[in-house]
């Protein structure tokens, strides 16, 4: 019944975004923003093509042959300084330039992990504290990630394995802080008797 409920939530959320995309400004209406938008495609399509074609097997070979063909003719040019230079010129060029281009692709991979991530955790028991973590300073993560230990740690201890979540411990914190608030009024009470 809560999955409806979050699917229904993410429909009607869906919707929202649709609705404020379709709302341009008029420059967005004159075709301002055209050219930037069909450069982002472009680079987009280009950068998904150029990743998935030099991420297979083909362009290893392809690359492996060029290093073969490059040293195989070495001593036709000598050892030459510009025999040296046409490699190094080559995979400088290339390199810098993929940079970019896997660069966005991981940026856009890890957009889409982290929308799919979030949608996962609305849609389950799951506390829903962590949906924006990757937004957090390198300082907070570290804090989070000492805390899943120490609850890693309280399960390992357990001889059953129970779920603990950021709520749990909150709540038995709580109850020890009540504990110790009762035990320190028993205290006073004990004393203005005396």
């Amino acid at each position: 019944m809560k999955i409806n409920k979050v699917n229904k939530l993410s429909v009607y959320l869906l919707k929202i975004f649709i609705v404020n995309q379709n709302h341009q400004t008029p420059a967005e209406k004159a075709g301002k923003n055209t050219r930037k938008n069909k450069l982002s495609q472009f680079f987009n399509r280009f950068s998904a093509v150029i990743t998935k074609a030099t991420g297979g097997v083909y362009a290893f070979i392809v690359a492996i042959a060029i290093v073969i063909i490059w040293a195989v003719t070495g001593p036709f040019f000598k050892f030459s300084d510009t025999w040296q230079l046409v490699i190094n010129t080559g995979t400088t060029i290339v390199t810098f330039l993929m940079v970019f281009v896997i660069q966005h692709s991981q940026n856009k991979d890890t957009i889409a992990l982290q929308l799919k991530l979030n949608e996962l955790i609305a849609a389950s028991q799951a506390s829903n504290k962590l949906i924006s973590v990757e937004e957090l300073t390198d300082e907070e993560l570290e804090v989070m990630q000492k805390f899943y230990a120490h609850l890693s740690s309280i399960t390992k201890k357990e001889k059953e394995n129970q779920i603990h979540s950021l709520e749990e411990e909150k709540d038995l914190l709580e109850k020890e802080q009540d504990n110790i608030q009762e035990n320190i009024d028993e205290v006073k009470k004990t004393l203005r008797n005396k």
